[in-house]
């Protein structure tokens, strides 16, 4: 948006955007904004790239799997295109690292930056403008870091002079009270904590100080959501950014002089024991708490209150591990073998990948019906995977879900789960309200039937009332996005041939007394690697690996067994997301099936013992 305005152009016009489930260009557009697992796609049906005449990967130091893959891509496609300008940014000191990678040195071969890579390319290094920043850190560990932010956003919006417990390292107290605060936490549901405690708290300010606008920043929210962080806060107010680490490099907020920084960022890890990929609360490394200390140095001194000690910060690692190293790897094979990449463990990655988890992702892509017994890529189920822009469990029922004759409640479905939670409000103090609200969309049989409740009702009776959504506690602009997901989901199936009868109906609906067991089923053909048995105390221990795990407190299936314990139907279920918290791990988006089902729909995964 800032480009289209400072070229004076509407925004998809020659400057535009593609994000996942969101494309805002034209035919006209002539510089083209969007993420490296989108160029990916585009590079299926385009494997030069021919419509590129310059392609820069920005961030690259943040090693995601979709840039280690692309960094791998763009080399080979530079052979066959040598008039492809190619442009690798980073905000550390890895230049010299890619720049051996694209001249086809290995890692540990030294060369000299200025003489590297005769034409691959040269280092351009442009030293930023940074103003001072100060660093703060606790004298002691702190307990609850939520909390603790809090508090110092108060202590600093009150002009404190020395906010209690933050050790100022080499500068004077604090002076100047003017500027924005930016507050690094790890997900949603801690921003949302966040922002009712500011809220609530806002009261105890006094009557002529200026106002708390706090506002949230992570990757669940809609663009236009996203977009209140960039705009200019009212007259009289200071803005609070509570962020995930989305904040740290990919993009800067002008006014912003505070930083407070958790310590902590959600990490993916993969298990390949148990097939399990959680996202944890893992410590930052010393380059991400750097990136987030200079978030606040940009346009004038500012300072970061780090909620931890020094002697923490010194014991972090320089680095967090990349992705590639630490992930399911299954959507990522897909997409190589979708490229035409059939020898995987010969792919020129920038840093290559564990041998065991690319065994992995091999072995349930197989059971997936995604590869055949030669690990090629089958058609048209594995082809179809590999195109469809969900992870291939949710790709795999999609496609399934002709056979059971539940096409357009998979769909919603899909859609739903894509929000990653995003469907209701948390209100404060409307605990039970909420909790009534809920109850009315609730199904028995787990958070899919439920999740598709909520769209049919959304979209029968809230679409054009937002009101309605207000009093459901379901978030209007999310729904809204769900819509627009789903038909984007739809026209992907519908190039396939496939065709959807949109004929509502709920899983109770009379004369469709199956339809529920059939979504059921459904979804077992894509998440039968992710079943868990349920144990007497209520908690699960899965299939594969007996790990132990908790209904997340969003789930009904949490609910119900907090409310209703005698009508839990869930002996077996399977379920989406594995989030860790503290010494508890949760799941999350679960639903229950029949054992049965796990043998009949995945006999390579499963094998009966005795």
């Amino acid at each position: 948006m800032r480009v289209a305005e400072e070229m004076g152009c509407k925004l998809g016009e020659e400057i535009g955007y593609s994000i996942r489930f969101e494309d805002v260009t034209s035919s006209i557009t002539r510089i083209k904004f969007l993420t490296d697992g989108l160029l990916l796609r585009e590079a299926l049906v385009d494997p030069l790239l021919s419509r590129y005449s310059v392609i820069m990967v920005d961030e690259a130091h943040e090693r995601s799997i979709s840039t280690d893959v692309l960094l791998g891509i763009l080399k080979k496609i530079r052979k066959k295109r040598p008039d492809l300008r190619i442009v690798v940014s980073s905000a550390t000191l890895q230049a010299e690292a890619f720049l051996r990678f694209f001249a086809g040195e290995k890692e540990d071969e030294s060369a000299e930056g200025n003489e590297m890579g005769g034409s691959i390319g040269r280092i351009i290094s442009l030293e930023g403008r940074m103003y001072p920043v100060d660093i703060l850190y606790t004298d002691e560990p702190v307990e609850d870091y939520v909390e603790r932010a809090v508090k110092t956003v108060f202590d600093i919006h009150a002009r404190v002079e020395n906010p209690s417990s933050l050790l100022a390292i080499g500068t004077d107290d604090l002076k100047e009270s003017d500027g924005d605060i930016l507050v690094f936490l790890t997900g949603r549901e801690e921003i949302d904590t966040a922002i009712s405690l500011i809220s609530d708290r806002t009261s105890t300010l006094h009557p002529q100080a200026p106002s708390l606008l706090p506002l949230p920043l992570y990757a669940g929210l809609t663009s236009e959501q996203q977009l209140y962080v960039f705009e200019p806060p009212p007259e009289n107010t200071r803005k609070v950014v509570l962020s995930t680490n989305i904040a740290e490099a990919s993009i800067t907020i002008d006014g912003i002089v505070y930083v407070i920084d958790c310590g902590f960022v959600k990490l993916r890890a993969f298990n390949p024991a148990t097939g399990i990929e959680t996202l944890t609360a893992t410590p930052v490394s010393q380059a991400s708490a750097a990136q987030r200390a200079g978030r606040s140095g940009r346009t004038k001194p500012g300072k970061c209150f780090r909620l931890y000690t020094e002697a923490a910060y010194k014991a972090l690692p320089e680095a967090n591990i990349p992705e590639i190293q630490r992930s399911n790897l299954a959507p990522m094979v897909l997409q190589l073998k979708a490229l035409g990449i059939d020898n995987i463990v010969r792919f020129d990655f920038l840093t290559p990948p564990p041998a065991e988890l690319i065994i992995r992702a091999l072995e349930l892509l197989y059971s997936l019906g995604a590869l055949d017994g030669y690990a090629k890529l089958t058609k048209p189920m594995g082809a179809r995977m590999a195109e469809l822009s969900v992870e291939p469990m949710m790709a795999r029922a999609l496609l399934s879900a002709t056979q059971f004759r539940c096409l357009s409640e998979m769909l919603t479905i899909a859609a739903m789960v894509s929000l990653q939670g995003a469907v209701w409000f948390q209100h404060e103090g409307e605990k039970k309200q909420t909790e009534t609200a809920r109850r009315k969309f609730a199904v028995e049989e787990g958070d899919h039937l439920t999740l598709l409740n909520v769209y049919q009702a959304f979209v029968t009776k809230g679409r054009k009332d937002p009101k309605w959504c207000r009093d459901n506690y379901l978030n209007f602009k999310s729904m809204a996005r769900a819509v627009s997901i789903r038909a984007q989901l739809k026209r992907s199936l519908e190039r396939f041939g496939i065709t959807v009868d949109e004929t509502l109906s709920t899983p109770r609906q009379q004369g469709e007394a199956d339809k529920g067991e059939q979504i059921q089923r459904c979804l077992t053909t894509g998440f039968f690697a992710h079943a868990a048995k349920m144990q007497p105390d209520g908690s699960f221990k899965t299939v594969n690996g007996g790990t132990v795990l908790f209904a997340h407190p969003t789930s009904i299936m949490f609910r119900l067994m907090v409310f209703a314990p005698q009508n839990r139907k869930a002996d077996w279920v399977i379920f989406h997301d594995v989030i860790e918290t503290g010494s508890k791990t949760f799941i999350r988006d679960i639903m229950s099936i029949r054992k049965d089902w796990l043998l009949e729909y995945a006999p390579e995964f499963y094998q009966v013992r005795g």
